[in-house]
């Protein structure tokens, strides 16, 4: 018999990151090949780059590294899809099939302290401790902290409770996992 008191520490897959060389080839590819719809850019060439100790520290990224466009899609009605452009003294070719990783998943909790507890009990290693979001999702209550896992896959808990808000040419709504 399934115990459907028992609490969850998640609701399931909020996005999955993907680095790519060039993020408006690969949104074209994206909504040419698969209808992905536009969300909202979190950083755009009119902004500064993430850069620096702290997000190097947050988000696990070697020193130097630079995050100088990010962006949302979402593909039909599953977990959304945000594309990071990043520019790195370090970096090397997308993983292949064999090989163990992947840029992140996301994982939308709504006790972001219980999760915490939960994951390090688990063995996992926190890279910071809970951060804010990006702009779109830094509503009131918002937290996000990113983890690797013992195999060294980087995870992040993120919790918006108040929604996200969106740009004027915005296409979709976040998908959110429902409860």
């Amino acid at each position: 018999m399934i115990n459907r008191e028992k609490r969850t520490i998640s609701r399931g897959i909020n996005h999955v990151g993907l680095t790519v060389p060039n993020l408006q080839q690969a949104t074209d590819f994206l909504q040419k090949a698969l209808d992905a719809r536009f969300v909202y850019d979190g950083l755009t060439d009119s902004d500064s780059p993430r850069e620096g100790a702290d997000t190097e520290r947050q988000l696990g990224l070697t020193a130097g590294s630079m995050i100088i466009k990010q962006r949302l899609l979402r593909i039909g009605n599953g977990p959304n899809l945000e594309l990071f452009e990043i520019v790195s003294r370090e970096q090397a070719q997308p993983v292949r099939l064999q090989d163990f990783g992947w840029n992140h998943i996301s994982l939308y909790v709504d006790d972001i302290h219980y999760a915490v507890e939960r994951v390090k009990a688990a063995g996992g290693q926190f890279l910071s401790e809970i951060h804010g979001n990006s702009r779109y999702e830094d509503t009131d209550g918002n937290a996000s902290v990113y983890f690797k896992a013992p195999w060294g896959s980087l995870i992040e808990l993120q919790s918006i409770p108040n929604g996200y808000y969106y740009p004027e040419d915005s296409e979709a709504d976040t998908w959110i996992p429902e409860r």
